[in-house]
């Protein structure tokens, strides 16, 4: 028999690759890290001795979901000022909060306050954009957990940079620092076509194509976006992004609310990858991405909660649902998004579009172990006549039990492992405090 490090018994094994396939009463093998083996679970026990066994009598093993978009750190503004106009929320809230408030500490408790819900809700990878992510990348490794942070562009001073050149430097030096490392990745993070002019983009774009590395950025998110690129350059953002070399397989484009036919062909031949945050779109009513078209396109579409001051969560279990139910309403058709389909937006495709699609994504030996089991036997989703079905459908974050980043349990029965629950609380109610005291809508009941 050969030695390993965890055998993991199921009640259903879900790759996600290849599609449709539900393997039933089998186990996964796992060694310094890695998927070693997905088999049945008779040849499991005679094949290999594990150090440690787990058993998962009624619940799906599925691929460790991935956040393909978010702010990690905005999880300290939650709920701030709910129920407003998109640029009333931000210019008169956000940004002020933002400006007053942004600092490496802000950053620091944000990001173990979000990759703590992430984790609880079976999320094992995130692609984030915001400031300091230098400090959101220590945490993340501190915690285990898989990131993509994102090296921030934009024409104006913040506390974290004075200008383009400033922030293309430090991001430069991120990505030095962790080019080797297994957990931390880095992508461009250009905020969108209206914050970020044609110098630094093309300064931009010639760096990602010398080191390689994505480029991910807000475009096309709603229809006053559209108006202002047109006012002020003559042409609709995705075709001046075109015009900057900007459209290839290293873009990835987030939300894409506002597109017209030959855009979505365009798109298709360049390439391009599209994440969609269905829930901060109905949301802040930026309008919705027309995903099965997308999909019929050949654009393969990824799943993003967003951030939290816009969604209110990190949850991608209800990314899915509403993904689902609101592509099959935009595409007036029953049969669009079904559950496989959205499974492996929020798993494989968002590895793809963080260009993490051979090391994570799917239940594929060689990938790392980046696992999530979901209870499928509890009231709420039984009985279970399509495992995959339920997981989309009827079943929620609550039910997560466990999580592995690399093979390393960072959720063991309900309970964090590498993060100290109390303590983060603590720290978020430090800045509930401080916030509400200075926003003019930070006290209403």
């Amino acid at each position: 028999m050969q030695a390993i490090d965890t055998l993991i018994k199921a009640r259903w094994i879900i790759p996600v690759e290849p599609d449709h396939r539900v393997l039933e009463e089998h186990a996964l093998a796992i060694d310094e890290g890695r998927i070693l083996d997905v088999l049945p679970a008779g040849t499991a026990s005679e094949r290999y001795r594990a150090e440690t066994r787990i058993e998962l009598p009624q619940h799906a093993l599925i691929p460790g979901l991935v956040n393909a978009h978010t702010h990690a750190a905005m999880s300290l503004l939650r709920g701030l000022a709910d129920d407003l106009p998109l640029m009333t929320w931000l210019n008169e809230h956000i940004w002020p909060a933002e400006q007053r408030w942004i600092n490496e500490e802000f950053i620091h408790d944000g990001s173990q306050l979000a990759i703590a819900e992430m984790l609880r809700g079976g999320i094992t990878c995130f692609n984030d954009m915001y400031f300091f992510p230098e400090v959101t990348a220590r945490v993340a490794a501190a915690a285990g957990m898989r990131t993509c942070v994102g090296l921030i562009l934009i024409d104006f001073p913040t506390a974290y940079a004075a200008g383009p050149d400033d922030y293309l430097d430090k991001g430069l030096v991120l990505h030095d620092e962790y080019r080797n490392d297994p957990l931390i990745h880095t992508a461009f993070a250009p905020h969108a076509p209206y914050t970020v002019s044609d110098g630094p983009l093309q300064r931009l774009r010639v760096l990602a194509d010398e080191l390689d590395i994505p480029i991910h950025m807000h475009v096309h998110e709603t229809r006053d976006e559209v108006h202002q690129s047109l006012q002020q350059h003559g042409r609709r953002p995705l075709q001046r992004l075109d015009d900057l070399g900007l459209l290839s397989p290293a873009l990835t484009a987030v939300h894409m609310t506002q597109l017209q036919d030959e855009e979505i062909e365009h798109a298709a031949a360049t390439g391009i990858r599209v994440v969609h945050c269905p829930e901060s779109n109905l949301k802040l009513a930026s309008g919705f991405c027309p995903v099965q078209r997308l999909l019929e396109a050949g654009i393969e579409v990824a799943l993003g909660t967003d951030g939290a001051a816009s969604n209110n969560d990190l949850d991608l279990f209800g990314e899915m649902r509403s993904a689902a139910l609101l592509g099959k309403a935009v595409a007036a058709d029953a049969s669009a998004l079904p559950a496989h389909q959205v499974l492996r937006m929020a798993t494989l495709n968002g590895a793809r579009a963080l260009g993490l699609g051979e090391e994570t994504g799917s239940l594929r030996p060689g990938k790392w172990a980046d696992l999530c089991a979901v209870d499928l036997g509890r009231l709420e989703t039984s009985p279970c006549y399509h495992p995959v079905s339920q997981l989309v459908y009827a079943s929620g974050r609550h039910q997560v039990s466990d999580v592995w980043v690399g093979g390393r349990h960072l959720l063991k029965e309900g309970r964090l492992t590498s993060l100290d629950e109390t303590s983060i609380r603590d720290r978020a109610l430090h800045w509930q405090t401080r916030i509400a005291a200075t926003d003019p809508d930070g006290s209403r009941p």
